[in-house]
């Protein structure tokens, strides 16, 4: 994968495919000189042996195919940058990925486009309630479907809508710039 925003993808993908219905993903480009992500969910989770396993490329709860290599070459990625990679799961509670990159490191993957992101999981998951919280260092803001969900007084909001889907890359675009002016400035 070319750009962390794609790892984000499949991380994510992964917690949609274990039915969670809220998936929290927090992005931060500079925690103490490390661009840090983490994706939390309410899935179905994983047993701790399947957690000791699933960074193995021939280890998968896939029935498609018997490779799975989304958390293999992230964890490749997060090792080759001078960062880490850390899963914690409970049956039944949910999974958490938290994964580390060096931003001094050369061979840290670029962020990529994370609205572009954010705007595929939405169209394609309308159901899903995903909250973004995106920072540089202390400097954040917080993206909750839930919230656009209320302000517009839908049980379930159509991210497919052009007008609604142009609308949030406006917006998030905008925050992240503030977010990204405002952590530059320290």
């Amino acid at each position: 994968m070319n750009d962390i925003a794609l790892h984000i993808l499949d991380i994510i993908q992964n917690s949609l495919a274990a039915g969670a219905s809220v998936i929290t993903l927090y992005i931060n480009e500079d925690l103490l000189g490390f661009l840090v992500f983490s994706v939390e969910d309410n899935g179905k989770g994983m047993s701790e042996e399947m957690v000791q396993q699933v960074c193995d490329p021939f280890v998968t709860t896939r029935t498609t195919r018997k490779v799975g290599m989304g958390l293999p070459l992230l964890s490749m990625t997060t090792s080759q940058s001078g960062g880490t990679l850390s899963i914690k799961s409970k049956l039944g509670q949910g999974t958490t990925v938290r994964a580390t990159f060096c931003n001094a490191n050369v061979d840290r993957p670029p962020l990529g486009d994370v609205v572009k992101t954010i705007i595929i999981l939405l169209v394609g998951n309308p159901q899903v309630r995903l909250i973004v919280h995106y920072g540089v260092g202390t400097y954040s803001f917080t993206y909750d479907t839930q919230e656009i969900q209320q302000v517009l007084g839908l049980k379930e909001v159509d991210y497919s809508v052009p007008e609604l889907t142009a609308w949030v890359r406006e917006y998030l675009t905008q925050e992240i710039t503030k977010v990204r002016e405002e952590g530059e400035k320290k």
